[in-house]
C-alpha cells in the first residue's frame, strides 16, 4: 500500500498537474492567436514582473544575460508554473476542489496581469479565462482517472479526497496480495492503467498541439515581414556624409566602425516584438502643440528626410561594455518637424508612447536645439529592422536611449516633466542624462597572453555630440600616453583609437581614457549605470610570453 500511495501521489498526481496546466497554457496560445500575441498570459505575466522588477536586480540581468534577459525569464516563469503545477496536481489528488481553485488562481492572475498592462484591450482577458476552464476540466478528468487511494468498494475507489488513514485498510483481495507487493489495483472498478495512459496522452497531446497551433498562428496572423519588404525608402534630400579611409583602422579584433543591423544590440523590456504592418500604423502628435496631426506611414515617407550616422549607447552599458553601436539612420528631422506644428514655449518634455504601451520621456530642449533628432524609418540603407522600432522610432544625439529612443512609436505628445512622468522616470531613472564619455579597448582581449613585441592597443571611444578629441593610454599606472586617432566623421559618432606598444614579457595592466571635443576629460571614478549612465575608466589586463 506504501508503494501503491508513493505512486499515486508522488508521481501520477504531479504529473497530472503539469498536463493540465501545459494544456491550459495551449489552450491560451492559441487563443491569444486569434485575438492578438499580446494577450498571451506567458506575456502580460511577464511584463508585469519586468515592471515589477527591482532596479538592481533588472540590471544584474541585463550584464549577466544581455539580449537573453528576456528568454530566461519566461524560462524562470515556466519553471516556476510547473513545480506550482506538480503541487496543485497533488493537492487535487487528495481534495479535489482545492486543487480545481489552484487553477482557477493561475487564471486570475492572468486577467490581472492582462488589465493591468498599458494598452490592454477588454478582450485581453480571454486567452487567461479560456485557459483557467481548460485546465480545471483537465484536471478533473486525470484526478477521476487516478488509481484509487484504497480499494475496499467501487464507491470508495472514487473518492478522491479520502484521508491517508482509509489507505491502511486493505481489502481481502489486497490481503492476498504478496508481501511488499503492491495491490492490484487495476481489478477496481473506477480505475484502468490504459484509460489513464490514454487520457495522459491525449490531453498532452493537446497542450503541444495547441501550443504550437497558436504559436503558428500567430507567426501567420501577425507577421508584418511582407509589409517591411515592400516598403521603398525615399532618397534623402540630405544625405549622410560619406566615411573617409581614414575613419577606420585595419587592426584585427577592433570593433566594425558601422554596426551591421544583426549585431546591434537590443535591450527593451517587450517579450514580444511588435509586429506592425505599415498600413496599420499611425503616428498622432498631439498636447502642448497649436496644430495636431496624424500621419499614415505613406504621409510620413513623402516628408522630406535626411540620412545621418549617430552612434547610440543604452544606459545599462557597463564601463567597456558592448551595448553600443553605430549606424546610419534615415528620417525625418525631428526638431524642423515638431517647430511646424506649433510647439509651445511652455512645453519641456516630448512623451513617446510605443504601441506596447511604452513611454519615453525626450526632453524638447534637446531636440530643438539644432541637433540631427530623427523620426526614424531606415537603418543602415534598409527599412527598420523589427528589433530596432519598425515601421518608424525617434533618435536624438547624446541623450541614452531610455530618455529619448523610443522604438514603436505611435504617439507623440508635447508636454511638461511636471505633467507627466514617464516609465523609467518612475523608476527613479534621471529625467534627462546625456551620453558620457566612454572608451573601450577592445585589443588585445582581457586575460588574453599574447607574445612579446609590437602589439596594437586599439579600441572606440564616443562622447556622441560632443566627438572625441584625444585618447590616452595607461600601461602599469605609467605615465598617460596619447593614442593615435582615426578620422572623426562627425560629433556623432564614435571613434576608432590605436596604441603602438612595444610589449615586454610579464603580466601587464592597460587603461585607457578619453577627451570630448570640449576639452572635458573622462572621470575616473567608477559609477554603476543607476540613474543616469556608467562612468570610469576601462582597463584590461594580459600576460606577455
Amino acid at each position: 500500500m506504501q508503494q501503491l500511495r508513493f505512486f499515486r501521489r508522488g508521481i501520477l498526481a504531479p504529473l497530472c498537474g503539469v498536463i493540465a496546466t501545459a494544456l491550459a497554457l495551449g489552450v491560451a496560445e492559441l487563443v491569444a492567436a486569434l485575438l492578438r500575441p499580446q494577450a498571451s498570459p506567458l506575456v502580460t505575466v511577464g511584463q508585469t514582473v519586468i515592471d515589477a522588477t527591482p532596479t538592481s536586480m533588472e540590471q544584474w540581468a541585463i550584464r549577466t544575460f544581455g539580449s537573453n534577459d528576456k528568454a530566461v525569464l519566461l524560462g524562470g516563469i515556466l519553471a516556476i508554473l510547473a513545480i506550482f503545477a506538480a503541487v496543485i496536481g497533488y493537492v487535487a489528488s487528495r481534495y479535489l476542489p482545492i486543487g480545481v481553485a489552484g487553477v482557477i488562481g493561475f487564471g486570475v492572475v492572468g486577467i490581472a496581469a492582462a488589465l493591468s498592462r498599458p494598452s490592454s484591450q477588454p478582450t485581453d482577458v480571454l486567452p487567461a479565462t479560456a485557459a483557467a476552464a481548460a485546465g480545471s476540466l483537465a484536471l478533473i478528468l486525470l484526478v477521476r482517472a487516478l488509481p484509487p487511494g484504497k480499494s475496499a468498494s467501487p464507491e470508495q475507489s472514487h473518492d478522491v479526497g479520502a484521508d491517508d488513514d482509509a489507505d491502511e485498510k486493505a481489502t481481502d483481495a489486497e490481503d492476498a496480495e504478496p508481501a511488499g507487493q503492491p495491490a492490484d489495483v487495476s481489478a477496481n472498478p473506477g480505475y484502468s492503467r490504459r484509460g489513464l495512459l490514454i487520457l495522459g496522452s491525449v490531453l498532452g497531446a493537446g497542450a503541444v498541439a495547441t501550443a504550437s497551433l497558436g504559436r503558428w498562428l500567430q507567426g501567420v496572423r501577425y507577421n508584418a515581414t511582407a509589409s517591411r519588404d515592400a516598403v521603398k525608402l525615399p532618397a534623402p534630400v540630405s544625405a549622410a556624409s560619406e566615411v573617409p579611409a581614414g575613419a577606420t583602422l585595419e587592426i584585427d579584433g577592433i570593433t566594425s566602425f558601422v554596426t551591421p543591423n544583426s549585431k546591434f544590440y537590443k535591450v527593451d523590456t517587450t517579450l514580444v516584438v511588435p509586429q506592425i504592418r505599415t498600413q496599420d500604423w499611425q503616428l498622432r502628435i498631439h498636447g502642448m502643440v497649436e496644430k495636431p496631426i496624424t500621419l499614415t506611414f505613406d504621409e510620413l515617407l513623402e516628408l522630406p528626410m535626411i540620412e545621418r550616422m549617430i552612434t547610440m549607447t543604452c544606459v545599462s552599458n557597463q564601463v567597456g561594455g558592448d551595448l553600443v553601436g553605430n549606424a546610419t539612420w534615415l528620417g525625418v528631422a525631428l526638431g524642423p518637424f515638431l517647430t511646424e506644428r506649433g510647439i509651445s514655449a511652455k512645453a519641456d518634455q516630448l512623451v513617446c508612447r510605443s504601441v506596447d504601451g511604452m513611454t519615453i520621456g525626450a526632453p524638447l530642449k534637446q531636440i530643438l536645439d539644432g541637433r540631427d533628432a530623427l523620426l526614424a524609418v531606415g537603418m543602415n540603407g534598409e527599412p527598420l529592422p523589427f528589433n530596432n522600432g519598425f515601421p518608424a522610432r525617434v533618435i536624438v544625439p547624446g541623450l541614452y536611449g531610455y530618455c529619448s529612443a523610443c522604438k514603436w512609436v505611435v504617439d507623440m505628445e508635447a508636454t511638461t516633466f511636471d505633467a507627466f512622468a514617464t516609465y523609467w522616470v518612475k523608476r527613479d531613472w534621471a529625467q534627462v542624462a546625456p551620453i558620457k564619455i566612454s572608451a573601450r579597448i577592445d585589443t588585445p582581449e582581457p586575460l588574453s597572453s599574447p607574445g612579446a613585441g609590437r602589439i596594437d592597443i586599439s579600441g572606440v571611444a564616443w562622447a556622441q555630440d560632443r566627438g572625441i578629441s584625444r585618447v590616452e593610454i595607461n600601461i602599469d599606472d605609467g605615465p598617460w600616453r596619447e593614442a593615435e586617432l582615426a578620422e572623426q566623421v562627425s560629433e556623432d559618432v564614435w571613434r576608432q583609437w590605436v596604441y603602438r606598444w612595444d610589449a615586454s614579457p610579464g603580466r601587464h595592466q592597460l587603461t585607457v581614457r578619453a577627451t570630448d571635443g570640449n576639452g572635458q576629460t573622462q572621470v575616473q571614478q567608477r559609477v554603476k549605470p543607476f540613474p543616469n549612465g556608467s562612468s570610469g575608466w576601462h582597463s584590461n589586463v594580459v600576460t606577455v610570453k
